[in-house]
């Protein structure tokens, strides 16, 4: 890990984005070019509902910069179920639709799970046991979503530590933050932009995002967020950090990710 720091938007295509960040009458057929060209990495949530070709990540690769990375939601056949241990069958044939032709644009995959998914040591311990390590010979980072209070188990931290697996920290009214750090690199999910702010997110509240990311780069954990279980035995050193501004106030995603990268400077 580098301890870069990246940070994004979900998509590239929505219809009110024409209006408050691509420029008048670009074309939709090249929102990816120009949206690849303010922010450094793109959540794609198209993935978690349907299967892609192989020529179509190869697309998205040769049509962005050679520093872009892509996070790709995993399929909701791998997550939305009852016993998660029986996953494995889904799991290889979204890993293998073909995302190895994003090469090194391929950025973490995530795992999110729904509202109502309760923590289950054994099954879930089994479902992180399925997670490939890599594809074609591209290493792959994996980064979970619980978004039930359960998850608040030390328990939960462990296994995902010792997976070497990311817990997702989440900037959400409605569902609980994990900010314990348990893998190689931060995945941060920003959901609460106002649209009444034009960058989503107030000024001190993006200087305090902008202090996050860096001290999650320098392998640190951060005051002042919630934590779940007990500090890693091994902090320390560089991190990887993707920071993405998505939901809330949609509108205001792209201003707010432009925002944050300007607060950042150098360091993304």
């Amino acid at each position: 890990m580098t301890g870069q720091i990246r940070v994004g938007i979900g998509g590239w295509t929505y219809e009110p984005w024409r209006e408050t960040f691509y420029p008048p009458k670009w074309p939709k057929a090249r929102e990816l070019e120009y949206a690849a060209s303010q922010v450094t990495a793109i959540e794609v949530n198209g993935t978690f509902y349907s299967t892609q070709k192989p020529a179509t990540f190869a697309d998205w690769a040769r049509r962005t910069p050679d520093d872009f990375l892509f996070a790709l939601k995993a399929s909701r056949f791998c997550t939305n179920r009852r016993v998660l241990a029986e996953a494995g069958e889904s799991i290889q044939r979204f890993v293998n639709q073909g995302i190895a032709e994003l090469g090194g644009k391929l950025g973490p995959i995530l795992w999110q799970f729904a509202a109502t998914k309760q923590f289950a040591p054994d099954d879930f311990g089994a479902f992180l046991a399925l997670l490939p390590a890599s594809v074609d010979g591209i290493p792959l980072r994996h980064a979970i979503e619980p978004r039930h209070d359960s998850f608040r188990d030390p328990a939960f931290v462990a296994l995902a530590r010792e997976a070497g697996v990311a817990i997702v920290f989440a900037d959400a009214d409605k569902f609980p933050q994990f900010a314990d750090q348990t893998a190689g690199f931060t995945y941060a999910r920003l959901q609460n932009q106002r649209a009444d702010e034009p960058t989503g997110y107030a000024p001190a509240a993006l200087d305090r995002w902008a202090e996050a990311a860096r001290e999650w780069a320098k392998g640190s954990a951060p005051d002042g967020y919630a934590y779940a279980g007990a500090p890693s035995a091994s902090a320390g050193g560089s991190r990887d950090v993707f920071v993405f501004m998505i939901n809330g106030a949609k509108e205001r995603a792209p201003a707010a990710a432009m925002a944050l990268i300007e607060r950042l400077g150098s360091g993304t």
